[in-house]
């Protein structure tokens, strides 16, 4: 049985955890760039959760939220119309969804060790 992607996303994790913890050197490789974990600002962590997600899974969330509420423009799909959570994270009424990755990195931080 094929397993899901955050359960990869958790065993890489473990593993990557596990080699620093035995070589007290940062880890490399797999585990960068999108699917390193980060960490959401208060605000983003209202609609995403307090977890450490990689930002994949953040974006994959956000757009989990959209969706759910109802908050794609009517006459331009392109375009999210914030409600209270989300314009604290935009720092607007509307955002295209182009920008929402630019406004949602404002609100991640890199795990720290």
């Amino acid at each position: 049985m094929a397993r899901t992607a955050s359960k990869r996303g958790k065993d890489e994790t473990k593993a990557a955890e596990k080699k620093v913890k035995a070589t007290d050197k940062p880890v490399g490789g797999a585990r960068g760039g999108i699917t390193a974990p980060v960490t959401s600002s208060p605000g983003l962590a209202e609609i995403v959760g307090k977890d450490d997600l990689p930002r994949s899974e953040v974006v994959k969330k956000v757009w989990e939220y959209i969706k759910k509420h109802d908050l794609q423009d009517e006459k331009d799909k392109r375009n999210i119309n914030a409600d209270a959570k989300l314009e604290k994270i935009f720092g607007k009424k509307q955002a295209s969804m182009f920008e929402m990755n630019k406004h949602l990195s404002a609100h991640l931080s890199a795990v720290k060790a």
